[in-house]
C-alpha cells in the first residue's frame, strides 16, 4: 500500500547551479549527493523538513534521449513549467526575505480563496507557488 510521496523530481538546467540556488537562496539542506555512474542522485529539503525531499534532476540520460531532453530544456528555461506549491507560515515574511537573497518572484503575494500567495522562478525557470495556507 502507498503511503506518501517521498521525493519529488524537479529538472534543472545545471545540477550545481541549482544546488547553489535551493541551498543559498531557499535555505534548503543537501540531503544527498551521491554519483551512481551516469547519473547524479541530488536530494535536499528544507532544513526542518527533511521529509519534503527534492530530487534536482538534470536532463539528459539516462532518462532522456538528446532531442527529448534538448526540448524539455527549452521549456523549463521558458518558464513553462510549475513543479508544485511551498508552504509557508507567513507568506510576506518569506517573500521579502527571499526576495533579499535575489529570488526573482512574478507574483508577489496577493490573498485567494485558499490562502496568501506568491509565485517565484528558481534558477533553471521553473516556478513555485509560495503559499500560506488559510487556517
Amino acid at each position: 500500500m502507498i503511503t506518501g510521496l517521498s521525493h519529488t523530481c524537479v529538472y534543472v538546467l545545471d545540477q550545481d547551479e541549482a544546488k547553489a540556488f535551493y541551498t543559498e537562496k531557499l535555505g534548503f539542506e543537501v540531503r544527498e549527493d551521491v554519483s551512481l555512474g551516469d547519473y547524479r542522485w541530488l536530494v535536499v529539503a528544507p532544513k526542518d523538513h527533511p521529509e519534503a525531499t527534492i530530487i534536482l534532476s538534470a536532463i539528459g540520460a539516462p532518462h532522456f534521449d538528446e532531442e527529448t531532453a534538448g526540448q524539455l530544456r527549452s521549456v523549463i528555461a521558458k518558464g513553462a513549467l510549475g513543479p508544485g506549491v511551498m508552504a509557508t507560515d507567513d507568506c510576506h515574511k518569506s517573500y521579502e526575505e527571499l526576495s533579499a537573497k535575489g529570488v526573482e518572484f512574478v507574483q508577489p503575494p496577493a490573498d485567494r480563496p485558499y490562502g496568501i500567495e506568491a509565485v517565484f522562478r528558481d534558477n533553471s525557470g521553473n516556478w513555485f507557488s509560495l503559499t500560506q495556507r488559510k487556517r
